[in-house]
């Protein structure tokens, strides 16, 4: 999975939409390979932005779990710590060759 897509089910407080589109932006800037659009493929890139956060929306509703919610706080320390772990990983390859 992209490093920039984040897990978005299951939070109190919810997903916010706008948390949805930066998703479904995400999605479509690796997906497409861009960026940025050229005026050409701006209306694609759009449009496809907006399909891909309104099958987010409806997949997140109806989504059904026992779960208790997780905290945002504590996700984004266990993502830093990831990032340290794999950081601290890449440099010792890197040391020893």
């Amino acid at each position: 999975m992209c490093r920039n897509i984040r897990v978005l089910h299951n939070f109190d407080p919810p997903t916010t939409d706008d948390e949805v589109r930066e998703a479904a932006l995400q999605f479509v800037r690796k997906v497409s390979g861009s960026t940025h659009p050229s005026r050409a493929n701006t209306e694609a890139f759009e449009a496809a932005i907006d399909e891909i956060a309104a099958a987010t929306r409806r997949l997140l509703d109806a989504l059904v779990t026992a779960a208790p919610p997780k905290n945002r706080e504590a996700e984004a320390v266990k993502g830093r710590a990831r990032h340290e772990k794999r950081m601290e990983r890449e440099v010792r390859i890197r040391t020893a060759s």
